[in-house]
């Protein structure tokens, strides 16, 4: 990456120069799905998965004794009629290699128009969630293909999932930020405040980021690195050791763990 100079009339002047990254043509020549621009923080490129992925629904937490006795916390997360490619993206046509994957099987009127002639042109049947899985190569994957859980993973494997927290509404700082409180007794007028959030003509305002009562949960959450523990071919259920985001219901996007130096590169 190399580093620009050009005239900038800053203040009134033609003599200051602007300082610019210049990234390489390829990743400029990419379309703005990939190429996401954040505010004061230059560009931001999507990142590549590990492997193609699944989308689930999470059933409940259990305790599983492995043969040798040792009970293990696992969430139960099954599949319902799904997980087929509706779409694959290449260089070519994208900009950028990926593979959409829909899933979760609805009634025609649950979907609008451009929906339903989007997965119309594919010969697949209205699902109610798209994602795509950007990868390096997309070379093996055919248009209504339907991905298979124990075809992509195994028992032992690590994989990450990302979901939705569960909602806990507006909450205070004791609970959303772990807040210790103030003595309880009859004379104390602090129990449960938040106390102090700055200091007075200096600075004379609130810090940004300022940890303060507010909306807390119902965001995107990825849990790293868990061990599939079991997978049941006859109830079409996989046991993963630990938790995962949300509640019983929730949708989840499974794919594999993203090893650096193994099946991430280094670089």
């Amino acid at each position: 990456m190399s580093i620009l100079s050009i005239p900038s009339p800053i203040y009134g002047s033609s003599h200051s120069t602007l300082s610019i990254s210049r990234l390489p043509s390829s990743l400029m020549a990419q379309p703005l799905q990939v190429r996401r621009r954040a505010k004061g923080k230059g560009v931001v490129v999507m990142s590549l998965e590990a492997g193609i992925g699944v989308m689930a629904t999470k059933l409940g937490m259990m305790s599983f004794f492995q043969p040798d006795g040792v009970v293990v916390p696992v969430t139960v997360v099954g599949f319902k009629e799904g997980n087929i490619v509706t779409q694959i993206k290449t260089e070519a046509t994208d900009g950028y290699s990926a593979v959409q994957v829909g899933y979760r099987r609805v009634r025609d009127r649950k979907l609008t128009k451009p929906e339903m002639g989007h997965l119309e042109k594919v010969g697949a049947i209205p699902m109610r969630h798209l994602q795509e899985f950007r990868l390096q190569t997309v070379d093996q994957f055919d248009l209504n293909q339907r991905l298979v859980f124990d075809e992509l993973f195994k028992e032992g494997d690590l994989v990450d999932v990302s979901g939705t927290t569960i909602g806990k509404g507006f909450q205070g700082g004791i609970k959303r930020h772990h807040f210790k409180r103030g003595p309880m007794s009859h004379g104390s007028k602090s129990h449960r405040q938040l106390g102090s959030i700055g200091a007075g003509t200096t600075p004379g305002r609130v810090y940004k980021g300022k940890k303060m009562p507010g909306r807390m949960g119902g965001t995107k959450r990825k849990i790293r690195k868990l061990k599939i523990v079991k997978i049941d071919k006859d109830l079409n259920v996989v046991m993963i050791k630990g938790a995962l985001p949300g509640k019983p219901g929730n949708l989840l996007r499974i794919t594999p763990a993203k090893i650096v130096g193994e099946n991430i590169p280094k670089n």
